[in-house]
Protein backbone atom coordinates (compact mmCIF):
# COMPACT_ATOMS: atom_id res chain seq x y z
CA UNK A 1 0.00 0.00 0.00
CA UNK A 2 2.75 2.51 0.70
CA UNK A 3 4.27 2.15 -2.51
CA UNK A 4 1.99 4.07 -3.89
CA UNK A 5 2.91 7.22 -2.23
CA UNK A 6 6.35 6.16 -2.59
CA UNK A 7 5.96 5.79 -6.42
CA UNK A 8 4.48 9.64 -6.22
CA UNK A 9 7.21 11.05 -4.03
CA UNK A 10 7.54 13.55 -6.46
CA UNK A 11 4.04 15.33 -6.42
CA UNK A 12 5.06 16.01 -2.91
CA UNK A 13 4.39 19.53 -1.63
CA UNK A 14 3.45 22.21 0.91
CA UNK A 15 1.32 25.05 1.30
CA UNK A 16 3.25 28.29 2.80
CA UNK A 17 1.30 27.96 5.62
CA UNK A 18 1.78 24.20 6.21
CA UNK A 19 5.73 24.93 5.27
CA UNK A 20 5.74 27.51 8.41
CA UNK A 21 3.53 24.36 10.41
CA UNK A 22 6.11 22.13 9.50
CA UNK A 23 9.39 24.04 10.40
CA UNK A 24 7.90 24.96 13.75
CA UNK A 25 6.66 21.59 14.71
CA UNK A 26 9.99 20.17 13.76
CA UNK A 27 12.00 23.02 15.21
CA UNK A 28 13.72 23.12 11.39
CA UNK A 29 15.98 26.39 10.25
CA UNK A 30 16.35 24.70 6.67
CA UNK A 31 14.25 26.14 3.80
CA UNK A 32 13.78 22.95 1.94
CA UNK A 33 10.97 21.30 4.01
CA UNK A 34 9.68 19.16 1.03
CA UNK A 35 13.02 17.92 0.70
CA UNK A 36 13.34 17.08 4.45
CA UNK A 37 10.17 15.53 4.69
CA UNK A 38 11.12 13.50 1.29
CA UNK A 39 14.11 12.34 2.66
CA UNK A 40 12.39 11.03 5.56
CA UNK A 41 9.60 9.25 3.70
CA UNK A 42 12.26 7.56 1.28
CA UNK A 43 14.22 5.98 4.20
CA UNK A 44 13.92 2.28 4.11
CA UNK A 45 13.11 2.67 7.77
CA UNK A 46 10.26 4.90 7.27
CA UNK A 47 6.84 3.37 8.31
CA UNK A 48 4.18 4.52 5.84
CA UNK A 49 0.77 3.35 6.58
CA UNK A 50 -2.79 5.29 5.56
CA UNK A 51 -5.71 5.79 7.61
CA UNK A 52 -8.75 7.57 6.38
CA UNK A 53 -7.70 10.18 3.55
CA UNK A 54 -4.11 10.55 5.32
CA UNK A 55 -0.92 8.85 4.71
CA UNK A 56 1.63 8.53 7.87
CA UNK A 57 5.07 8.55 7.66
CA UNK A 58 6.97 7.75 10.48
CA UNK A 59 10.78 7.49 11.10
CA UNK A 60 12.50 7.80 14.56
CA UNK A 61 11.02 10.78 16.42
CA UNK A 62 9.12 12.23 13.10
CA UNK A 63 5.62 11.87 12.21
CA UNK A 64 4.93 13.32 8.63
CA UNK A 65 1.15 13.94 7.42
CA UNK A 66 0.41 13.81 3.85
CA UNK A 67 -2.99 14.05 2.38
CA UNK A 68 -3.42 10.84 -0.02
CA UNK A 69 -5.18 12.53 -2.55
CA UNK A 70 -3.02 15.73 -3.25
CA UNK A 71 0.41 14.76 -2.17
CA UNK A 72 0.17 17.75 0.04
CA UNK A 73 2.51 17.17 3.25
CA UNK A 74 0.07 18.68 5.97
CA UNK A 75 1.92 18.58 8.98
CA UNK A 76 4.54 16.83 11.07
CA UNK A 77 5.22 16.65 14.54
CA UNK A 78 7.98 15.16 17.19
CA UNK A 79 6.70 11.79 18.25
CA UNK A 80 8.90 12.27 21.81
CA UNK A 81 7.11 15.35 22.68
CA UNK A 82 3.61 13.82 21.55
CA UNK A 83 4.68 10.80 23.97
CA UNK A 84 5.39 12.56 27.33
CA UNK A 85 1.83 13.71 27.53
Amino acid sequence: MEKELLKNVNLLHTTDMGMDRIKKNLKLNEEEVVEFCKDIILDPKCKIYKMGKNWYCEKDEFRITVNSYSYTIITAHLLKYERNF
